[in-house]
């Protein structure tokens, strides 16, 4: 009887050691040899599932989005709104090893979409789902009444805190702020934009 072939779980399989490529090596390693051999396959085999580099770290990019939203989806809350924001946030930055590669690969479409269009649109994809993500969490601080008095609407703020979050990514994966520093920076900007207990806007 012919082998059955899960060709899914394959990509995936492909996906995690672009991943652990990165994480030891860099992006700029990244190519259909040194992910095949990381994954313990011949070149010839991942060019059945990914013919160019373009598709391997598209790919990748997209799992890591899909496994940032799981995770976020299934968040439990059990403090205050403002705890659930921050939560919801720190999920999305590179905070630990695995937060760091996943970061790492998202991040890597800034240079290469610049030359590459279906890249470019991938790296698009991601900025629109995270300032999604910003609008809804301020949505969802405004509706409670626990934005501090602004004059600027939800989706400037939300804007603003998209910058944020990606800025302090950005400066993390460069090796320019250690962890704590940019959770640091979040909750200052976070305590900034909303109201404290016992506060109620006016």
């Amino acid at each position: 009887m012919p082998k059955i072939v899960d060709h899914e779980a394959r990509r995936l399989e492909l996906a995690d050691a672009v991943g652990r490529v990165i994480a030891r090596e860099g992006v700029n390693e990244v190519s259909i040899r040194s992910v095949a051999a990381e994954a313990g396959w011949s070149s010839g085999a991942l060019r059945h599932y990914f013919t160019t580099r373009a598709e391997l770290l598209a790919f990748a990019c997209e799992q890591v989005v899909q496994r940032v939203t799981t995770r976020i989806a299934g968040l439990r809350h059990t403090g205050t709104i403002h705890q659930a924001v921050r939560d919801t946030l720190l999920e999305t930055m590179p905070i630990d090893a695995r937060r760091h590669t996943e970061a790492a690969i998202a991040f890597a479409f800034l240079a290469l979409g610049l030359s590459d269009p279906h890249l470019g649109e991938v790296q698009r994809t991601h900025f629109d789902g995270m300032y999604g993500l910003c609008l809804q969490l301020i949505e969802g601080l405004d509706s409670e009444g626990l934005l501090a008095p602004h004059t600027a609407s939800t989706e400037l703020l939300a804007r603003r805190l998209h910058a944020l979050v990606d800025g302090l990514s950005i400066q993390r994966l460069a090796g320019h702020l250690p962890p704590e520093s940019m959770v640091t920076q979040l909750d200052a900007y976070l305590a900034e934009i909303t109201l404290g207990a016992g506060e109620t806007r006016g």
